[in-house]
């Protein structure tokens, strides 16, 4: 069911426009009564008497509009759905460097680095996404496609080093108390999903790191399901779809929840997405669930956190909002 209830208070603070969609909407127009957009601008929200739509905007020059769904999370939990960098393992600042160095060598300047503002469009989105933005503000005269050569060849020796024991230390961090986070809610029969737009070659490589550094064994039989972005597109090699649905989109919340955890429409009071980006956080309302950030990411800086249901420092702090029966 469409919204019908003021989006005025999940908006806090974001901007108004006079037209959005690239055009498609306008104020006063249409039954359209306002447009706003958070800090990062990433996305647009269409309000209108009846019902609110999320207009995700592209780099790559595909955007969709969704129904934005109010959620309501009724207390105990049935799932719980996890985003995997910056949530669960702290990788952003690595990944960010992989980020720099492609850039670098796009550029040939070897000392090229981010710029602080740059951060919300470099993380928690798709590959493509972030080298489009870099290459649109620091290369234009440079392709998607080759710069996505030099990243993936730049992760593979990187990984590569890291699995033999060389290469930048400290890229994979489990997030504290993660290992007591997982076991509570394993102990209460809690189902979980790991939830990430990264690639399979970037993902699983990281949670794995982060299971043996807490011995916690195979994270592929702990886990109920592990949803990522896919493989890679590269040559000699078949991609799969993922680069153009990431987050901000609501399908890999939607596959974990529906196809992979076997939740159904009745179950999303009893299901809590946790998230520390700002794509994570609208993926997961566009998806339909209720979204809880966790601080560390770009949730504030991109301007969503009126968004979430609740924000917290540690993930062990939101055992109780879990294991709540009831929650109002």
């Amino acid at each position: 069911m469409l919204l019908t209830y003021d989006m005025k208070d999940e908006l806090t603070g974001f901007a108004h426009l006079e037209t959005g969609g690239d055009g498609l909407f306008q104020v006063g127009k249409d039954g359209v009564q306002e447009i706003l957009t958070p800090l990062d601008k990433k996305v647009e929200f269409i309000v209108f008497e009846d019902k609110t739509l999320c207009y995700v905007k592209s780099a790559m020059g595909y955007p969709a509009i969704y129904p934005v769904n109010k959620p309501k999370y009724e207390g105990n939990a049935k799932a719980i759905l996890m985003d995997l960098d910056g949530t669960s393992v702290h990788s952003e600042s690595f990944w960010m460097w992989i980020i720099e160095q492609t850039v670098a060598r796009l550029t040939k300047n070897i000392k090229f680095t981010l710029e602080a503002s740059d951060e919300p469009h470099v993380s928690g989105h798709s590959v493509s996404e972030h080298l489009q933005y870099c290459i649109d503000k620091y290369c234009p005269d440079q392709t998607v496609e080759e710069a996505r050569k030099h990243y993936f060849a730049i992760t593979e020796y990187e990984m590569n080093e890291i699995l033999h024991g060389r290469g930048k230390m400290n890229a994979f961090t489990p997030a504290p108390g993660l290992k007591d986070f997982l076991y509570e809610l394993k102990a209460k029969n809690i189902k979980i999903g790991l939830v990430t737009s990264g690639l399979y070659n970037k993902a699983m490589p990281e949670i794995i790191s982060a299971f043996k550094t807490l011995g916690m064994g195979d994270p592929l039989d702990f886990y109920d399901a592990i949803i990522t972005a896919g493989q890679a597109l590269v040559k000699g090699q078949a991609g799969t779809m993922g680069e153009l649905a990431p987050k901000p989109h609501p399908w890999l919340y939607s596959e974990t929840a529906r196809v992979g955890l076997g939740l159904t429409e009745e179950d999303k009071g009893h299901v809590l997405g946790f998230e520390d980006s700002s794509a994570g956080v609208v993926s997961i309302r566009l998806a339909g669930f209720s979204a809880i950030g966790i601080n560390g990411g770009n949730i504030r800086k991109s301007g969503v956190q009126s968004l979430c249901l609740k924000e917290y420092d540690n993930l062990c702090d939101a055992l109780p909002l879990i294991l709540a029966k009831t929650f109002s």
